[in-house]
């Protein structure tokens, strides 16, 4: 990798170990391998969200025309959100693709994460199944993305109702994972998720 995509990237590593965000348990960083090239990322779900509890991984890879061009990030995690994929854990966010400034920094990523988990852009979205529902069914959403915060990102359990349905499809043998995403794309409704996984 360029050096001076090294020199800035141990800069920002050293900046987000030093941050009060750091400390305060909201943002973590991580070297997946010596030559800081993948990074391992962590956020925690911001308060008063259906994210709140939730602890967020993400793979960092950065390019080797950084910082003149901006990271590839994606979630690790699965996350119930307008702007990230449910499948791939793809993200919409511009400062990702044509808002990036070579300003920005690991820290600055980081914490326009977790301002996007907190003010999702229904009308830009990366998954508009989910976009759908967010714009639909509020409390729905809510409600959905709650139980994937607690099944995914060890958030506090979330509605009993929902869990219920998720066990009782599983006992019919169906893929738990598989499960969770058949009732959250089909508003929770058992019968048409069933359909959905029987024909898959």
């Amino acid at each position: 990798m360029a050096n001076i995509a090294v020199q800035r990237i141990k800069r920002e590593f050293k900046e987000v170990l030093k941050s009060e965000e750091t400390s305060k348990n909201q943002i973590k960083v991580e070297l997946v391998d010596e030559n800081f090239t993948e990074l391992k990322g962590e956020i925690a779900g911001p308060p008063d969200t259906p994210y709140e509890g939730g602890r967020y991984q993400l793979e960092i890879k950065i390019p080797e025309t950084y910082p003149f061009n901006p990271p590839k990030v994606r979630f690790i995690t699965k996350i119930w959100h307008p702007n990230i994929s449910s499948v791939t854990g793809a993200i919409c966010l511009d400062i990702l693709k044509d808002q990036w400034a070579a300003a920005m920094t690991l820290r600055t990523v980081l914490l326009s994460l977790q301002a996007l988990m907190a003010a999702a852009e229904p009308d830009d979205p990366q998954d508009a199944v989910v976009a759908n529902q967010y714009k639909q069914n509020p409390e729905m959403f809510k409600q959905t993305a709650r139980l994937w915060s607690h099944v995914y990102a060890g958030a506090p359990v979330s509605s009993p109702e929902y869990t219920r349905k998720i066990d009782k499809l599983c006992a019919m043998g169906f893929e738990k994972n598989a499960v969770i995403v058949a009732l959250s794309s089909k508003s929770w409704d058992v019968e048409t998720a069933t359909e959905l996984l029987l024909s898959n």
